[in-house]
């Protein structure tokens, strides 16, 4: 198979725009939520405030991450009689997955969304 008929496939399937998704929603909140976590599994020291250095460009990620997700998900959760049959979502349980990753990755991006809003509880 070459190249060009892998990255066909690749577009096919949404896969790229997910990946993007996924990171840019770990990106987002890695500012707020990254040193929490770090204090909650007991690390400690002065460097944890240096985690704090992405926040000024959180709106950024948050934002790519919805339109990476947009796109991922018109090809996710198109219907099957728009699937060709070498495409991921004429095969059920390959859509299942993508589906249950999609749910993962928008549920990253809802963290990032609400804990600003409810950090103050936890600090």
């Amino acid at each position: 198979m070459s190249l060009k008929q892998t990255q066909g496939i690749n577009d096919k399937t949404g896969q790229r725009s997910l990946m993007a998704g996924g990171l840019a929603a770990l990106l987002a909140t890695s500012c707020c939520l990254g040193p929490l976590v770090l204090i909650g599994l007991g690390f400690s020291g002065a460097w944890i405030s240096n985690l704090t250095v992405l926040q000024p460009y959180q709106p950024i990620f948050i934002s790519a991450a919805l339109v990476a997700l947009f796109v991922a998900g018109k090809r996710i959760w198109r219907p099957v009689a728009q699937c060709a049959p070498d495409e991921f979502c004429a095969l059920p349980r390959v859509r299942m997955g993508y589906q249950i990753l999609f749910v993962g990755v928008c549920t990253l991006l809802l963290v990032a969304l609400v804990f600003p809003l409810i950090a103050h509880w936890f600090y």
